[in-house]
């Protein structure tokens, strides 16, 4: 059985470091990344049954509705979206390129996973606020209809003002794939 994911996005370092401390206490979730980030924002992804994720997630956004952000609980994602968190997915087929960019981190992941479920294609990378002003981006490869129609969706798909810029590039040159991967 897939595990659920969910992540908390807090404004402080503070907030997110004690919000992920309340969510490891409430139910019997891992955690799959917490860290802090640029602006000053503070990451918590997490992982376990479905049940219990929503537990976590529910208590720390409790803990401190006034610092949070953002947040997510996927009770089947993809099989690729947490690779993608963790900088672990290899590219087999370098298709065209599919960029989509978020005003939050959760969102970005959100966008990711309904890519990923919408037309065949690959992700990439999912880039979680590091570098990036408290922003994120995913990138996705495939057929340009299919990166299309995932990006597409994807924005489609997004809560109202968590969107900022999204494009697809039919046939990038070999040496943008380089810098990219």
């Amino acid at each position: 059985m897939k595990k659920a994911l969910g992540m908390i996005e807090f404004k402080t370092v503070a907030s997110g470091i004690t919000a992920t401390d309340i969510m490891l206490k409430t139910a019997d979730v891992e955690i799959v990344q917490a860290n802090p980030v640029c602006p000053g924002k503070y990451l918590a992804t997490i992982s376990g049954e479905i049940s219990a994720v929503k537990a976590a997630i529910d208590a720390a956004e409790r803990y401190n509705p006034a610092m949070l952000i953002d947040k997510f609980l996927l009770g089947n994602p993809h099989d690729t979206v947490q690779p993608a968190i963790c900088g672990a997915l290899e590219v087999e087929h370098k298709g065209a390129i599919g960029i989509l960019e978020t005003y939050t981190a959760a969102s970005a992941v959100v966008a990711a996973d309904t890519a990923a479920k919408t037309a065949l294609i690959e992700l990439v990378e999912i880039r979680l606020a590091k570098g990036m002003c408290g922003k994120s981006y995913i990138i996705l490869t495939g057929s340009v209809s299919s990166v299309t129609a995932a990006i597409e969706r994807a924005k489609n798909g997004m809560q109202d003002g968590w969107y900022l810029d999204s494009s697809v590039i039919a046939g990038p040159d070999a040496r943008l794939w380089e810098s990219i991967l």
